[in-house]
């Protein structure tokens, strides 16, 4: 009997757009530069976020959560 493999569930940051105001705290704590302010939104960079959470600590609105991603 063989037991299938699940897969791992994959998550990234998200960001709730009402709660946040832009501030670019989380761009300024980001280590590995995956948060950048693009005119009125803030752009998660996936592929060089390393879900560190120091930008979710740093958000004084608390806009950032980790999600899964299905």
């Amino acid at each position: 009997m063989t037991m299938a493999r699940r897969k791992k569930p994959q998550k990234k940051i998200e960001v709730d757009r009402f709660r946040c105001a832009y501030c670019g705290a989380c761009v300024a704590v980001c280590k590995f530069n995956a948060n950048e302010l693009v005119e009125t939104f803030l752009v998660i960079d996936e592929e060089e976020c390393t879900l560190c959470m120091s930008c979710i600590k740093a958000c004084p609105m608390r806009a950032l959560a980790v999600k899964e991603v299905a």
